[in-house]
């Protein structure tokens, strides 16, 4: 499951959560519930925002060995159970 970062907008502080990537946060109260946060100082409709980053983002033509060696010999299928 990705990782997201979210902004605050009322104390500016930056919340790290896991969640689906078709899941849309915009509120304080949606942000507190999925980072199991136990703050009720700000209202629970509060904006956020989502924060981009690219950090995870890595193209395997910039990696001196663009194919990772698989641990056991023969993954079947065409599928690797690894992955």
């Amino acid at each position: 499951m990705p990782t997201y970062d979210y902004r605050c907008e009322a104390n500016g502080q930056l919340y790290e959560v896991k969640h689906p990537m078709s899941l849309r946060i915009s509120t304080w109260g949606e942000l507190k519930v999925l980072a199991d946060i136990e703050d009720d100082s700000i209202p629970d409709s509060a904006p956020v925002s989502k924060v981009l980053n690219t950090g995870g983002v890595v193209k395997s033509s910039a990696l001196k060995n663009p194919e990772p060696a698989c641990p056991v010999s023969g993954c079947g299928g065409g599928r690797c159970q690894f992955q």
